[in-house]
Order: structure tokens, then sequence, then C-alpha cells
């Protein structure tokens, strides 16, 4: 069993087409995987049944030779997807016995391309935290750990518990979600590639919405052609999204391993912080040096908004999520607390119902769109917003092709080792990230070394809008010079 799980995704869909292995034969595998490390706490809802349901129904597809393009592919799903008929909660009490009656567009697009759902992922509550521990379901346990030591360590969030069962082997990929770097960083911490595309790139349609000008669907793969080909099919134009953009969705997988010879690589002087440790800026330097034994041209660039960007993303995020989480008052559906009135009602149920970081943020973006503050806040930060956009706009138009940059500050750290005496602190893990969101761009992280102590470390790439194939192609050159992450030994 243990040798089906290891496959990579690309070799289990090639084995399915053979007829060497069976649709049901892998989701056993990876239902008893799932079975094995409950101890990690990467599934908020194992969905065993409805994987072998949807194997069988696989097997029966490729049997007819009409197998779609992840034909039988365990994959897990973050729960902020909705998915009809099973649980949804966004890692929040509010939502803790919410069922949607309606499939999310990304999640729908997988189901026709034959994916099998094992079952819904752990997530930071509502998506909001860098490292999996404001869940209301427990932290996510990374399957990594320090060399010689047991520390239980954080898979990095928000998109923690997908990161995590992909590098468990507990499935071939996942659905992640990225407001400010939540599948750069958890990839990052996990030895996985993460994959942000364009906003638009992928509807955001049932998806609980955090930031809604700044999250977009993502994926979590172990390789680089891995995560190409379930972004192939997660992608696509969606009319019921007003932000999905229309145009054709390219053969990612097609990229991958491609020469980069010519391609212009910058190196923006600002990531270049005061503290950052050496182990990070000497793996920044050696991606430089595989780039250009690739071919590729290093160029120094300049993006001199990017200090703005982290106070400016933390205004812009919680005062859309201050808007988003209006709608969880204990009237419609979801968890009810009853008071006296109506307005008790809404008091008791939010506080119940809403983790402390949640309520954190809520309040900070009630705070900057208040009578007063609006301007001083939100709109400023709006102003500075569009300023970092045109700074990629600025270097993208003399001709460079994409950013090389770290993924994280450093590598992963333990269980309650930052953000309890001080929240910026924890929110300081999104420097290298969030610029990408503010201006809606794609991003890549991909594994590229070790840190002192033995845990992965990543780095970052960022591209033209839509230009997810040049990512694709570069990321697939670093994965090389690199020789790859080798996934975690199983201890749980």
């Amino acid at each position: 069993m243990t040798e089906l799980t290891g496959l990579s995704l690309a070799a289990a869909r090639d084995a399915l087409a053979k007829r060497h292995i069976s649709a049901v034969e892998l989701a056993k595998a990876h239902i008893a995987a799932i079975e094995a490390a409950r101890a990690l706490n990467c599934f908020v809802t194992e969905t065993p049944d409805r994987a072998l349901a949807m194997a069988a129904q696989s097997d029966a597809r490729l049997k007819r030779g009409e197998a779609g393009p992840l034909e039988g592919i365990p994959l897990g799903i973050k729960d902020l997807y909705c998915t009809r008929g099973v649980k949804t909660t966004a890692g929040s009490r509010v939502l803790e016995n919410f069922v949607p009656a309606y499939e999310s567009t990304v999640t729908a697009n997988l189901w026709r391309d034959g994916a099998v759902m094992l079952g819904k992922t752990n997530l930071d509550e509502f998506a909001m935290g860098s490292s999996n521990e404001t869940s209301h379901f427990g932290p996510v346990l990374s399957p990594w750990r320090r060399r010689g030591a047991n520390v239980k360590l954080v898979p990095g969030g928000s998109s923690g518990g997908s990161a995590a069962a992909v590098a468990a082997r507990l499935c071939y990929g996942a659905t992640a979600t990225d407001t400010g770097g939540s599948i750069r960083q958890p990839a990052a911490f996990t030895g996985t590639v993460g994959v942000k595309p364009t906003y638009g790139r992928c509807s955001r349609w049932g998806i609980v919405a955090f930031a809604s000008s700044l999250d977009q669907a993502g994926v979590l793969a172990r390789n680089v052609r891995d995560a190409a080909l379930l972004l192939r099919s997660m992608a696509g134009h969606d009319p019921k999204d007003a932000t999905s953009v229309d145009r054709p969705v390219p053969d990612y997988a097609a990229a991958v391993g491609t020469s980069i010879k010519g391609k212009t690589i910058g190196i923006p002087k600002e990531y270049r912080l005061d503290a950052m440790p050496a182990e990070i800026d000497r793996l920044w330097n050696e991606g430089v040096v595989w780039l250009k034994a690739a071919g590729a041209r290093i160029v120094e660039i300049s993006l001199p908004h990017t200090r703005y960007a982290l106070p400016a993303y933390y205004i812009v995020a919680p005062a859309e999520a201050s808007s988003n989480l209006a709608r969880y008052d204990g009237v419609r559906y979801g968890l009810r607390v009853p008071g006296k009135d109506v307005t008790e009602l809404y008091e008791n149920t939010r506080a119940a119902g809403f983790g402390k970081e949640v309520r954190r943020r809520i309040m900070i973006g009630t705070y900057v769109l208040s009578a007063g503050y609006y301007d001083a806040y939100y709109v400023r930060a709006q102003k500075i917003r569009t300023l970092i956009k045109r700074d990629f706009e600025t270097v993208f138009a003399q001709g460079v092709d994409a950013i090389l940059t770290p993924a994280t500050p450093s590598a992963a750290f333990g269980l309650g080792e930052k953000g309890s005496a001080d929240p910026v602190e924890m929110y300081l893990n999104d420097v290298f990230t969030v610029t990408v969101n503010m201006a809606g761009l794609p991003g890549i992280a991909v594994p590229a070394g070790v840190s002192s102590e033995g845990l992965p470390l990543a780095l970052q790439l960022i591209g033209r809008a839509f230009d997810e194939e040049t990512l694709f192609a570069i990321a697939a050159a670093i994965e090389q010079a690199s020789g790859g992450m080798k996934l975690p030994e199983r201890w749980w």
C-alpha cells in the first residue's frame, strides 16, 4: 500500500491508464494512510465511502476508455471549498455543522476530470493565519521534524492541512487558497510545491470568502509537474464569478522541462532584509547560480513600494474580512446562540462562533472602515496597493520574465513559538508573499534546499499576469538543479 501512496500524481495517472493499478486500490491505500496519520490532524472530515464510490466510477470510465485528465487520482480538498453534501467548516465553530447544497466551481472541475475526494483538509479559521494553529478543530502538525529533535512543528498556514497531507503522502495533491501567502508559505514549510495563480485564473465561486479582492484558489503538490496537471483542471472561466477571466487555459504541464535559456530573471533588492537568516540568503544566491547555469539572465531590479506591502495588506485584508464575515449572524445558517433580542443573538453567536484571531481581524477591519478612519487607513492602503502593482508592471515592461525571491523568512517553527504574545510576529511570515496578492500576480514556491536543522526551504517565483507557464518552466529548472525534495520519514 505504501508503494502506491509514494507515487507521484503523474506516475499514478500513467499506471491507471495502463491498468497496472485500479482507482479503487489507490483510494484504499490513501484511506489507510489517512487513518494511520490522524495524529497529524490534516483532515477535518474524511470521506472514505465517497472516495471508494468515486474510484469505482473512475475504474468504469477507464475500462470504457473514457478517462478524464485526473481519472482516479485521490485528492484532499481544503475545507474552505464548498462540497455538496459534505460538511464545509472553514475551520470555524460558526460553520462546524454547515453542509452545502452546492459544489464550488473548482471542485466541480476536478470531479469533471475524474479526481477522487478523500476528505476536507484542516486550515486556519477562515484562512486567517500563517501556522494552522487557529483552527477550531485543533492545529495541524507538520510531518517534518528538526534533525535530532521531537518538537512539534507547524505546517504553515492557512492551507496547512493540505500541505501536510501532501507531504505525508496522504494524497497526491490538494486544493488550497492564497490570500497573502497561504499556499506558498505552507508549501515552503513542508517541502511541497505551491502555486498561487493569477487573480481571476481560477473561480472563487463556492469558496468561503476571506478577502475577496485577494483570495485565489490554487494547488499544493509533490512536484512541479503534478502541480501543473492539477492547475489545468482547476482553472477556467466561470460566469458565476464576476472576477473570473475568460481566456483559454494552457497545457501547463507542457511547459515543465522546457528550456529557460534567454529568460530574464529579476532579483529585487528590497527583498534583502537586514535580519534575514544567512541560510535563506545563501539559498537565494544558490537559486541565482542554478538559473544562470540553465541559461537565464539575472538582473537586479527595484520594487520600491515593497516596504509598505505588509502594513497595507493588514489593512485591506481585515477590512474585506469584516465585510464578508458580517453574514455569520446566527439567523440564516451556521451556529446560533440565542439572545433576548436580535442584537444579543448576533453578539452571542459571533462571540461563541469566531476564534481569537478572526475576532481580532474583524475588529481591525471594522475600525479601518469606520467613519473618520476610512480615508486615513483603507483608502491610503488601496493607493499603496496601486503603487505596488505599478512597480511590478514597470519591471515586467522592461523585459523581466520572472522574479526570484525567498518564499519565507525562515524554516518551519514549533507550535506556540510565534505570535502568542505579539500577533505581528506571526504576520511577518508573509513578508515575501503578500505583494503577489496585492498585485494579483501568479507565484510559485518550489522546494530548493534544507535548513541547518534539516527542514525544507523554498524559493519563490513571481510572474506576469496569466503567465504561469513561464513560472512552471523556471520552477522545474530549480527543482532539477536542487535535486527535488525528499519527503519526510514517517514518525506518526
